[in-house]
């Protein structure tokens, strides 16, 4: 990533592409995050249907300002979808970072467990949404997120075919 250039910029998009599948994947996707979630962890942990923090001394957000960085369209997407708006600006903009619990009160997360109970908590989430109507929840998640999973497919394409991205991992 430091060094910049087409692979930091392959291993970029490529990170974005994943975000954008998992928020159209059929099935339910739950997200135990076992520590921090800063950059690209954080657009991922934002891409699942369900996320659960561990509690704890950890940093959750999109820090590219604060390191000297733009944040690419697609981040700022991501971002955009699930914070509440009171804390978009602050998030973005001004790169503040939170702890778990303040995470959730942002959207970052959508409940925090005591790390010796992540795993079980993630997995009693991921168990009640298995029991959901898999076709009805595909066609429904679809549906909801069709905007939103327009302008995030949109702004890839933009980071994509943007030179600048390259040296985003030049500057990390």
């Amino acid at each position: 990533m430091r060094a910049g250039g087409a692979d930091a910029k392959s291993m970029i998009v490529t990170g974005f592409r994943l975000a954008e599948r998992m928020l159209s994947f059929p099935t339910p996707v739950v997200v135990a995050c076992t520590g921090h979630a800063l950059a690209m962890g954080v657009f991922l942990v934002l891409a699942a249907d369900y996320r659960i923090g561990a509690a704890g001394a950890f940093k959750i957000g999109a820090n590219e300002v604060a390191i000297g960085l733009t944040l690419p369209n697609f981040g700022i997407e991501m971002c955009r979808q699930r914070l509440h708006p009171a804390h978009f600006n602050r998030a973005v903009i001004n790169a503040e970072i939170y702890a778990p619990d303040a995470a959730v009160q942002a959207g970052f997360l959508d409940s925090v467990a005591p790390a010796a109970e992540l795993s079980s908590t993630a997995q009693s989430v991921a168990s009640r949404l298995s029991a959901l109507d898999m076709p009805a929840h595909c066609a429904t998640k679809l549906r909801a997120r069709a905007h939103v999973l327009t302008t995030i497919h949109q702004a890839i394409d933009v980071d994509a075919a943007d030179p600048n991205t390259a040296d985003l991992g030049a500057r990390v």
